[in-house]
C-alpha cells in the first residue's frame, strides 16, 4: 500500500486499521490466485512480514486461511460459506435484470458464482415457452465442461488455469485450454451439448460480484445455433455490465 492510499484508508469515517488490514491480505491472497507465501502477500499489502504472519494466523485458526505443508497459505473452506451466503443475497438482487434479458432472448437465463473449484447457479429467469431449459438454483457444475465455468476461466491467468484443470487427463486439459483461448478471443464461452445432450449454452463473466460470476443463456441446440450466437452474445454482454455497476454500486465503489 501507498503512502497515499495509506492517508486514505486513514481518512475513512470509522474504519478499524486491524480488519482493514486482514481485508487487505485476503483480498490480496485472493488476487494471487488463492494461495501465496506471507512474504509475499506482505509486499503486495505494502506491511511488515511480521504483521502479516500474525493475521494470517489468526485467520488459519478460524479456518478462513489454511496453511500448506510447504509453508504457503490458501484461502480456507469458512470462506465458502459466506461466499454462497452472499451470492444467494446477490442471486436475488439481479432478478429484475435477468427477467429482462428473458423478455429480450426468451430463452432461460441463469448466473452462477464461483465456489472452489466448480460453479453454483445462484439465480434464474425461466423462458415462458413451452419447450425450455431448467436448472436448479444451488446446482454445481464443473468447470470445464459448463459454459458458466470456461468464462470464469477466461477471466484467469493461465497459470491458474492449469492449476485449476490439473485433475484432468492431457489431452483433455489442452483441448480446454486452446477452447478457453478460443473463448476470449470470440467474447462468451460455449457449452455444447456438454451438459445434456440438446441443450447449448452461451456465457460470459460479470466482473465485480462476491465471487467471480457468470451469466449464461440456455436454450435448445436447434434455436441456440450459430446464426444467433453473435447477437444473443451482445445481449449477454449489456447484461452483464449492469449487473457489475449495480454490485458496484452496492459496494459503495
Amino acid at each position: 500500500m501507498t503512502a497515499a492510499e495509506d492517508r486514505a484508508h486513514a481518512s475513512r469515517p470509522s474504519v478499524v486499521q486491524s480488519v482493514d488490514r486482514t481485508i487487505d491480505v485476503l483480498e490480496a491472497l485472493a488476487e494471487a490466485g488463492g494461495i501465496a507465501r506471507s512474504k509475499e502477500i506482505a509486499q503486495s499489502v505494502d506491511l511488515p512480514v511480521p504483521t502479516v504472519h500474525r493475521l494470517l494466523a489468526t485467520l488459519n485458526a478460524r479456518g478462513y486461511v489454511l496453511q500448506l505443508p510447504d509453508r504457503r497459505y490458501a484461502l480456507g473452506s469458512r470462506l465458502v460459506r459466506l461466499g454462497d451466503a452472499a451470492a444467494q443475497q446477490s442471486g436475488a438482487r439481479v432478478q429484475p435484470a435477468l427477467g429482462r434479458l428473458v423478455a429480450e432472448l426468451e430463452e432461460t437465463v441463469n448466473l452462477a458464482f464461483l465456489t472452489q473449484d466448480t460453479m453454483t447457479y445462484v439465480a434464474q429467469a425461466s423462458s415462458h415457452r413451452s419447450m425450455r431449459m431448467f436448472t436448479e438454483v444451488g446446482r454445481r457444475v464443473a468447470l470445464h465442461t459448463s459454459g458458466v465455468g470456461k468464462a470464469v476461466l477466461t477471466t484467469m491467468p493461465d497459470a491458474r488455469v492449469r492449476d485449476v484443470l490439473d485433475h484432468l487427463g492431457a489431452r483433455t486439459r489442452e483441448a480446454v485450454l486452446h477452447e478457453i483461448e478460443v473463448s476470449r478471443r470470440r467474447g462468451f464461452a460455449i457449452d455444447d451439448e456438454e451438459q445434456e445432450v440438446g441443450v447449448r449454452c452461451l456465457a460470459v463473466a460479470v466482473p465485480g460480484g462476491p465471487a467471480p460470476a457468470a451469466l449464461s443463456v440456455s436454450g435448445p441446440s436447434s434455436r441456440l445455433e450459430p446464426g444467433v450466437y453473435a447477437q444473443v452474445a451482445m445481449h449477454l454482454r449489456t447484461t452483464a455490465e449492469e449487473l457489475a455497476a449495480g454490485w458496484a454500486t452496492s459496494a459503495g465503489r
